[in-house]
């Protein structure tokens, strides 16, 4: 958005791409995922369908994209379809970890309207998978994956499927392979750099290739590599709602300690351009390097896919 460029801070804008969390509960331990190596102290929960109601009277007619996930799991969900089914009007984008694309999930999917299901694949054998995706069963993602393949087809459904490849040292020499599965079930195949928690734990993860490394070596210490410009567009296009109602700014802010507002109490316009908003993105605006969330953040990185 312009705003962010020319340093506006202000304004009577809508947010055209929303994050929502249905649940922030999960099913694995991956050890770089504050909520799978439990490192999250805000508490745990599912969305009300009543809140994610209420969010899309509001918002509805500004989004252009909405992505059910954030933190957690998003198909355990006990009314995960409820949510599909009201976000049908809308580019809607779900990204699971593959555990519960059971045949009957599957062509309930393909034929809910939703826009994109990205599946979490980051090993072509389970040795490899496990290494991140821990407590995981690669056997049941990759049935999960042909199931929705399976029903796309049979359906004739517009669904998109994604298969997401976190590429780290374990697993960079399984790319290939991951092309050719991806490329049988008529996906596409998104090769991404890694994300840690604490950025010490870098130097663990990186694979050879600079085009998958997020982070520099800097005298034995890591640290992210991004020029850190003091503008991010996340805070005038993109917000993201926890499972319990609280507007925070991007999808950086894992654990919520960035809450804007909470929509318990108030609207989301309310919120959204509010003082406490606003102040928010003056200071993205004057130090983005100051901020803790941003310290880790990709926003601005040029040369790394992720």
């Amino acid at each position: 958005m312009v705003s962010s460029f020319a340093g506006k801070v202000a304004g009577r804008w809508m947010p055209v791409f929303i994050g929502i969390e249905l649940t922030n509960h999960c099913n694995l331990n991956c050890p770089e995922c504050i909520t799978g190596s439990g490192k999250m102290i805000r508490p745990k929960g599912f969305m009300p369908i009543s809140l994610f109601d209420r969010i899309l009277e509001e918002t509805g007619p500004y989004i252009y994209n909405l992505n059910l996930y954030f933190q957690g799991e998003p198909m355990m969900h006990p009314g995960f379809f409820s949510f599909i089914c009201l976000s049908e009007k809308i580019r809607t984008v779900v990204s699971t970890n593959g555990h519960f694309l059971t045949e009957e999930n599957s062509e309930k999917l393909a034929v809910s309207g939703l826009s994109k299901l990205v599946v979490s694949l980051d090993g072509m054998d389970q040795q490899v998978y496990s290494e991140y995706r821990r407590n995981g069963d690669l056997g049941k993602v990759i049935k999960g994956i042909k199931n929705v393949a399976c029903a796309r087809d049979r359906l004739n459904s517009s669904i998109k499927l994604e298969l997401q490849f976190l590429v780290s040292r374990y697993n960079e020499h399984q790319i290939a392979d991951a092309e050719r599965s991806a490329k049988e079930v008529k996906a596409d195949l998104k090769l991404k750099s890694m994300q840690v928690i604490n950025s010490q734990d870098a130097g663990e993860w990186m694979p050879s290739d600079k085009r998958y490394i997020r982070y520099k070596n800097a005298g034995g210490k890591y640290a992210i590599r991004n020029s850190m410009p003091s503008r991010c567009l996340r805070l005038w296009l993109n917000p993201v709602v926890t499972w319990d109602g609280k507007i925070i700014p991007c999808c950086f802010d894992k654990d919520a300690d960035f809450v804007m507002g909470d929509l318990k109490n108030e609207s989301f316009r309310s919120i959204w351009n509010g003082s406490k908003y606003n102040d928010f993105r003056k200071k993205i605006l004057t130090g983005r390097n100051k901020i803790d969330i941003c310290r880790n953040c990709t926003s601005g990185m040029t040369g790394v896919r992720f």
